[in-house]
């Protein structure tokens, strides 16, 4: 999702660094993601399309280029190739991706990523896609509401500015405008690359299924229930335009619950603000891009 890679890097706590050992562990109560492709690969090809939610930006080792992509060695369609043993695979996932830089160059501050549709052949086998947060405004939903919701912990704040005086929903408006959007990226993707196995990734939990955990993670009960149900309907749309054009949509967001923002660490799959291990504010760290490779290995295997 659309974040300067100066602005992630500042807001990181240096003393949190993962262990490698970390990194290559297996998410609690989640079955080991070992290869059962020894004799045949998962795809042949594979390409990777995406933002940072495919990118893992701040993870180690980060990797690639351009740089201001900042993906990681440990971002799930790495470790959904690696498991597959893919032997001919492309990652052009870019954190600040949006589906305007599916079909343009995106400049980045570090480098311009050439159009993600691009990397697609006649020859391709597998695609993964994700796609969406940007184009409804993830990172100034994320601090829109983290400015706004301390001013009314017993209220909320940030549902209110994004309701309009007539009851209308800002958030739920820019959903319903992307999904054409999204419909025209896996179109595309189809005359591309017409016999490629399509996965269409959705958003993992940031929140929890409760209140919250306010202060520490700075939105209200009020505001925590309706960033989560707009994300549920983000995933809702993907879960549409996927059935629509006759892709596999992949749930991440199940496997998420009760490893949110409010987790400790150790438990916690997806980092808060102030991040806990290496990864971006308010995505996936390593062991959250695990769980995701493992829910994209799932549906291909189905």
């Amino acid at each position: 999702m659309r974040l300067s890679p100066v602005r992630i890097a500042k807001s990181l706590v240096p003393a949190t660094v993962l262990a490698l050992g970390v990194v290559l562990a297996t998410p609690a109560g989640a079955a080991p993601a070992e290869s059962p492709f020894a004799a045949e690969p998962l795809f042949d090809s594979y390409v990777a399309l995406g933002d940072s939610f495919a990118a893992g930006p701040l993870i180690p080792l980060q990797t690639g280029t351009p740089a201001g992509c900042l993906r990681s060695n440990r971002n799930y369609p790495t470790l959904v190739a690696q498991t597959g043993r893919v032997p001919d695979f492309r990652d052009v996932s870019c954190s600040g991706g949006r589906t305007d830089d599916l079909f343009a160059p995106q400049v980045t501050q570090l480098g311009t990523n050439p159009p993600q549709l691009d990397a697609l052949g006649t020859d391709t086998a597998g695609v993964t896609l994700s796609i969406g947060g940007n184009d409804i405004g993830f990172a100034t939903i994320i601090s829109e509401c983290a400015t706004r919701s301390p001013r009314e912990p017993l209220g909320a704040a940030c549902r209110d500015f994004f309701t309009g005086s007539d009851g209308s929903d800002e958030l739920a408006a820019r959903i319903d405008d992307t999904a054409p959007k999204v419909g025209d990226a896996l179109a595309a993707i189809a005359e591309r690359s017409p016999d490629a196995e399509v996965y269409l990734v959705g958003y993992p939990a940031i929140l929890p299924e409760g209140a919250g955990c306010f202060p520490v993670v700075p939105f209200s009960a009020g505001d925590v229930a309706y960033l989560r149900d707009t994300e549920k309907a983000l995933n809702a749309m993907l879960a549409e335009e996927a059935a629509a054009a006759g892709v596999t949509f992949v749930d991440t967001y199940e496997r998420f619950i009760g490893h949110d923002v409010c987790t400790l660490p150790g438990t916690k799959w997806i980092e808060g603000l102030v991040p806990t291990s290496p990864a971006a504010p308010v995505h996936p760290n390593a062991l959250g891009m695990l769980s995701m490779a493992q829910d994209v290995l799932a549906a291909a295997q189905g």
